[in-house]
Protein backbone atom coordinates (compact mmCIF):
# COMPACT_ATOMS: atom_id res chain seq x y z
CA UNK A 1 0.00 0.00 0.00
CA UNK A 2 1.44 3.31 -1.09
CA UNK A 3 1.62 6.27 1.26
CA UNK A 4 0.63 9.75 0.21
CA UNK A 5 2.98 12.70 0.76
CA UNK A 6 1.50 13.69 4.13
CA UNK A 7 1.74 10.15 5.48
CA UNK A 8 5.35 9.92 4.30
CA UNK A 9 6.18 13.19 6.06
CA UNK A 10 4.54 11.88 9.24
CA UNK A 11 6.56 8.63 9.08
CA UNK A 12 9.81 10.53 8.49
CA UNK A 13 9.04 12.84 11.43
CA UNK A 14 8.23 9.87 13.70
CA UNK A 15 11.41 8.00 12.74
CA UNK A 16 13.50 11.18 13.07
CA UNK A 17 12.13 11.66 16.60
CA UNK A 18 13.07 8.08 17.48
CA UNK A 19 16.55 8.48 15.97
CA UNK A 20 17.08 11.73 17.89
CA UNK A 21 16.61 9.92 21.20
CA UNK A 22 18.29 6.65 20.20
CA UNK A 23 21.67 5.41 21.39
CA UNK A 24 21.65 2.43 19.02
CA UNK A 25 20.12 1.62 15.63
CA UNK A 26 20.23 -1.96 14.35
CA UNK A 27 19.28 -2.94 10.80
CA UNK A 28 18.29 -6.50 9.84
CA UNK A 29 16.98 -8.21 6.73
CA UNK A 30 13.78 -10.12 7.42
CA UNK A 31 13.17 -11.82 4.06
CA UNK A 32 11.36 -15.14 4.56
CA UNK A 33 10.30 -14.59 8.19
CA UNK A 34 6.69 -15.53 8.92
CA UNK A 35 4.22 -13.06 10.37
CA UNK A 36 3.96 -15.12 13.57
CA UNK A 37 7.69 -14.88 14.20
CA UNK A 38 7.78 -11.16 13.41
CA UNK A 39 4.91 -10.66 15.86
CA UNK A 40 6.93 -12.43 18.54
CA UNK A 41 9.93 -10.21 17.74
CA UNK A 42 7.79 -7.08 17.97
CA UNK A 43 6.37 -8.17 21.32
CA UNK A 44 9.86 -8.85 22.70
CA UNK A 45 11.10 -5.50 21.37
CA UNK A 46 8.17 -3.65 22.94
CA UNK A 47 8.84 -5.37 26.26
CA UNK A 48 12.51 -4.29 26.18
CA UNK A 49 11.73 -0.70 25.14
CA UNK A 50 12.99 -1.07 21.56
CA UNK A 51 11.28 0.78 18.71
CA UNK A 52 11.05 -1.90 16.00
CA UNK A 53 9.54 -1.14 12.63
CA UNK A 54 9.67 -2.23 8.99
CA UNK A 55 10.08 0.90 6.91
CA UNK A 56 10.85 2.01 3.39
CA UNK A 57 14.58 2.63 3.10
CA UNK A 58 14.09 5.97 1.34
CA UNK A 59 12.07 7.27 4.29
CA UNK A 60 14.72 6.15 6.77
CA UNK A 61 17.45 7.79 4.67
CA UNK A 62 15.59 11.08 5.00
CA UNK A 63 15.06 10.59 8.73
CA UNK A 64 18.74 9.85 9.51
CA UNK A 65 20.17 12.53 7.22
CA UNK A 66 22.11 15.14 9.20
CA UNK A 67 22.13 12.99 12.36
CA UNK A 68 24.98 11.07 14.01
CA UNK A 69 23.52 7.93 12.34
CA UNK A 70 23.92 9.27 8.79
CA UNK A 71 26.72 6.75 8.07
CA UNK A 72 24.12 4.01 8.10
CA UNK A 73 22.56 5.13 4.79
CA UNK A 74 24.93 2.98 2.69
CA UNK A 75 23.62 -0.16 4.43
CA UNK A 76 19.94 0.52 3.70
CA UNK A 77 19.34 -1.93 0.84
CA UNK A 78 16.64 -4.59 0.64
CA UNK A 79 13.71 -5.37 2.92
CA UNK A 80 14.87 -4.20 6.33
CA UNK A 81 13.58 -4.06 9.88
CA UNK A 82 14.88 -1.22 12.03
CA UNK A 83 15.41 -1.46 15.77
CA UNK A 84 16.15 1.70 17.77
CA UNK A 85 16.64 2.04 21.50
CA UNK A 86 17.67 4.54 24.13
CA UNK A 87 19.53 1.78 25.96
CA UNK A 88 22.75 1.20 23.98
CA UNK A 89 22.47 -2.59 24.32
CA UNK A 90 18.71 -3.31 24.15
CA UNK A 91 18.13 -3.16 20.37
CA UNK A 92 21.24 -5.19 19.61
CA UNK A 93 20.35 -7.78 22.26
CA UNK A 94 16.73 -8.25 21.13
CA UNK A 95 17.54 -8.51 17.44
CA UNK A 96 20.65 -10.67 17.96
CA UNK A 97 18.76 -13.14 20.17
CA UNK A 98 16.01 -13.37 17.55
CA UNK A 99 18.56 -13.89 14.76
CA UNK A 100 20.10 -16.81 16.69
CA UNK A 101 16.84 -18.76 16.54
CA UNK A 102 15.75 -17.62 13.05
CA UNK A 103 18.33 -18.15 10.32
CA UNK A 104 16.34 -16.07 7.79
CA UNK A 105 16.59 -12.99 10.02
CA UNK A 106 20.02 -11.55 9.20
CA UNK A 107 21.52 -8.56 10.97
CA UNK A 108 23.11 -6.33 8.35
CA UNK A 109 24.58 -3.48 10.37
CA UNK A 110 24.15 -1.22 13.33
CA UNK A 111 25.13 2.22 14.44
CA UNK A 112 25.82 4.20 17.54
CA UNK A 113 26.20 7.98 17.32
CA UNK A 114 29.02 8.64 14.84
CA UNK A 115 30.04 4.96 14.78
CA UNK A 116 29.00 2.38 12.19
CA UNK A 117 28.94 -1.26 13.32
CA UNK A 118 29.17 -4.46 11.33
CA UNK A 119 26.95 -7.46 12.07
CA UNK A 120 29.78 -8.92 14.18
CA UNK A 121 30.03 -5.69 16.18
CA UNK A 122 26.28 -5.83 16.84
CA UNK A 123 26.72 -9.38 18.15
CA UNK A 124 29.53 -8.23 20.44
CA UNK A 125 27.38 -5.36 21.69
CA UNK A 126 24.51 -7.78 22.34
CA UNK A 127 26.73 -9.93 24.55
CA UNK A 128 27.47 -6.99 26.84
CA UNK A 129 25.45 -6.61 30.03
CA UNK A 130 22.71 -3.99 29.94
CA UNK A 131 22.92 -0.64 31.69
CA UNK A 132 20.80 -1.88 34.60
CA UNK A 133 23.02 -4.95 35.07
CA UNK A 134 26.16 -2.79 35.05
CA UNK A 135 24.65 -0.36 37.55
CA UNK A 136 23.65 -3.18 39.89
CA UNK A 137 27.16 -4.66 39.71
CA UNK A 138 28.65 -1.24 40.44
CA UNK A 139 26.31 -0.76 43.39
CA UNK A 140 27.21 -4.20 44.76
CA UNK A 141 30.91 -3.43 44.41
CA UNK A 142 30.50 -0.09 46.18
CA UNK A 143 28.37 -1.62 48.93
CA UNK A 144 30.67 -4.59 49.71
CA UNK A 145 33.35 -2.73 51.75
CA UNK A 146 30.71 -0.93 53.81
CA UNK A 147 28.82 -4.15 54.51
CA UNK A 148 32.05 -5.89 55.56
CA UNK A 149 32.92 -2.96 57.85
CA UNK A 150 29.49 -3.14 59.52
CA UNK A 151 29.86 -6.91 60.02
CA UNK A 152 33.29 -6.35 61.60
CA UNK A 153 31.92 -3.68 63.94
CA UNK A 154 29.04 -5.96 64.88
CA UNK A 155 31.42 -8.82 65.69
CA UNK A 156 32.99 -6.99 68.68
CA UNK A 157 29.81 -6.75 70.82
CA UNK A 158 28.77 -10.24 69.66
CA UNK A 159 32.03 -11.74 70.95
CA UNK A 160 31.65 -9.78 74.19
CA UNK A 161 28.12 -11.12 74.73
CA UNK A 162 29.27 -14.67 73.95
CA UNK A 163 32.10 -14.29 76.46
CA UNK A 164 29.68 -13.07 79.16
CA UNK A 165 27.34 -15.95 78.40
CA UNK A 166 30.23 -18.42 78.71
CA UNK A 167 31.28 -16.92 82.09
CA UNK A 168 27.65 -17.02 83.28
CA UNK A 169 27.27 -20.66 82.22
CA UNK A 170 30.58 -21.57 83.91
CA UNK A 171 29.52 -19.90 87.18
CA UNK A 172 26.10 -21.51 87.04
CA UNK A 173 27.66 -24.94 86.65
Amino acid sequence: MSLNLEEKKAVVAEVAAQVAGAQTVVVAEYRGITVDKMTLLRAQARKEGVYLRVLKNSLVRRAVADTPFAGLTDQLVGPLAYGMSKDPVAAAKVMHEFAKTNDKFVIKAGAMPNFLMSAKDVGNLASMPSRDELLSKLLGTMQAPIAQFVRTLNEVPTKFVRGLAAVRDKQAA
